[in-house]
């Protein structure tokens, strides 16, 4: 009987232990369902604000890019401005520069024509003997074959001539600007001197040099033809014919 009570009890606490396992396992399986919905419950709602974080984020980064891409544009129109007005300022000086040496190389060759008429008018009587013309090649200034067999008969009167001067004058055609066609008939007339200096040795004191660049054209500058006139050097014996009879009738030669 006593061990029927026993049997019993142990039964008892086994159906007791086994509903307290049972009550167990259901709390832990309510308790592991209870945190994973809690764990879903964050994520669903921290998700939407990392997602708004990151898509701040990205926005920001791009913002930034544009900004600098801007600066950077802004920063070459600004460079590009500057250089564009830098050198239109730098062509208006040019431009100035040249118009200002223009003007001066226009005076000079007006100064050389004032001096060489001065000193003509300060001198008795001279009268022209003979006149010749050598032309040159378009922006030439070299002297052809022809030229120096014009210039050659030039020299040999001028073993017969007394208190002779020479008149060398420069011209150009039109093309081209003022100061350049200045310093071309300038560098014509002295290659004419040149020679007859070189190869006659006629003094340097005798010569008049004057570059008048396209002012005192000889030809229309309208046709090829007359252009060719227009760049040429003139070249004209001046001479004292009555101081020079007058020597001669004294016998002193000069």
């Amino acid at each position: 009987m006593q061990e029927t009570m026993q049997y019993s009890d142990l039964s008892k606490k086994s159906s007791v232990a086994v509903r307290f396992a049972i009550a167990a396992g259901a709390i832990g399986v309510v308790l592991l369902s209870a945190g994973c919905s809690s764990k879903r419950y964050v994520r669903s709602q921290t998700a939407p604000i990392v997602q708004q974080t990151n898509d701040l984020d990205a926005r920001t980064a791009k913002d930034h890019r544009n900004i600098m891409d801007t600066d950077e544009r802004a920063q070459h129109g600004i460079a590009g401005a500057q250089s564009a007005a830098d050198a239109a300022g730098q062509h208006a000086t040019t431009a100035g520069q040249s118009a200002d040496a223009a003007g001066k190389t226009a005076q000079d060759a007006a100064n050389r024509v004032s001096t060489l008429n001065g000193v003509i008018a300060g001198l008795d009587n001279y009268k022209p003997l003979s006149d010749v013309s050598v032309t040159f090649g378009f922006d030439k200034a070299v002297l052809t074959a022809k030229d120096k067999a014009d210039l050659d008969g030039v020299a040999e009167s001028l073993k017969t001539t007394h208190h002779f001067i020479l008149e060398v004058t420069g011209g150009t055609d039109s093309v081209g600007d003022a100061s350049y066609n200045y310093a071309l008939s300038q560098r014509r007339a002295d290659a004419v001197v040149t020679y007859l200096s070189a190869k006659y040795n006629v003094a340097p004191h005798k010569f008049y040099i004057v570059g008048l660049g396209k002012d005192e054209a000889v030809a229309t500058n309208k046709t090829a033809a007359g252009r060719s006139k227009n760049r040429r050097v003139q070249v004209r014996v001046l001479s004292n014919m009555q101081d020079e009879s007058s020597t001669q009738a004294s016998g002193n030669p000069s």
